[in-house]
């Protein structure tokens, strides 16, 4: 199947993962550099990023991810999320990108909030633990440079609570003993748009998550163009391969531009 394809008529979905961010220097955080000690232990990110972990140590969760956010804050959108920016303004409304990122880079490259699905959250903002209200808020001032091992001082964890009801705020992510909803992670929205696609993009994705997946298999299953961007065999490639799609073996930013020359003509 060629990327010629990627001109027919209709939308062209790009969902990207922490392949492109790596390329701003962003860890996954999954290696060495996400755990995080507490007393004589240490938690592995899948230990951490849970509700049942901040049910049990919300200061200490706060501050892995006060930490997490301070490197994200650090990073600059690369080639790739230019790209994407780009992408966006000369499709129009046939774009639509789905993130499972949080690092909010897509946004600061020039995406818009519109057209960009933040299906994990974005860990710029929280929102309130006990669900009183759906809204979510952006962090204060004061949370900046927030070292590895750092405790969050009083001043600062009076700021983490619910502005409505003053209980405990939560950063604005998925946890992994969570499932998405249409409300917080648009859900609903993003398999719909893998239905219709005429083609999915995926661009650094692993293929682990929940969600990103039964979109490619979505589009694989019905013969729409699948193309994967990423330098290392995954499930999206071998679904590309598997239906007739296209493995843009590289990094995210080379496979971007190729997409973008097809798509100028």
């Amino acid at each position: 199947m060629s990327l010629q394809r990627l001109r027919d008529p209709g939308m062209v979905v790009f969902l990207s993962g922490a392949g492109i961010s790596a390329e701003s220097g962003i860890p996954t955080f999954r290696g060495p550099e996400g755990y995080w000690t507490v007393g004589a232990r240490e938690y592995h990110p899948q230990e951490l990023a849970t509700f049942h972990a901040f049910s049990q140590m919300p200061e200490e969760v706060w501050a892995w991810y006060l930490y997490r956010r301070s490197v994200c804050q650090a990073a600059q959108p690369n080639a790739g999320h230019s790209l994407l920016a780009d992408l966006e303004q000369l499709l129009g409304e046939r774009f639509l990108l789905v993130t499972q990122n949080v690092d909010g880079l897509h946004l600061r490259a020039g995406n818009s909030r519109e057209k960009t699905y933040e299906v994990h959250g974005n860990i710029d903002y929280y929102r309130c633990a006990v669900n009183c209200c759906t809204e979510h808020w952006p962090l204060s001032q004061g949370f900046e440079d927030f070292a590895k091992g750092q405790k969050a001082s009083a001043e600062q964890l009076a700021q983490l609570r619910c502005p409505r009801c003053q209980a405990w705020a939560r950063p604005h992510v998925l946890w992994f003993d969570e499932c998405y909803d249409e409300v917080t992670y648009r859900y609903e929205s993003s398999r719909g748009a893998a239905r219709q696609a005429v083609a999915l993009v995926s661009v650094g994705t692993s293929g682990v998550t929940n969600l990103p997946l039964q979109m490619g298999r979505m589009v694989a299953g019905r013969g729409a163009l699948l193309v994967d961007i990423n330098p290392e065999s995954n499930p999206f490639s071998q679904l590309a391969q598997e239906s007739g799609g296209v493995w843009l073996r590289g990094k995210a930013s080379q496979g971007l531009a190729q997409v973008m020359q097809v798509l100028k003509g």
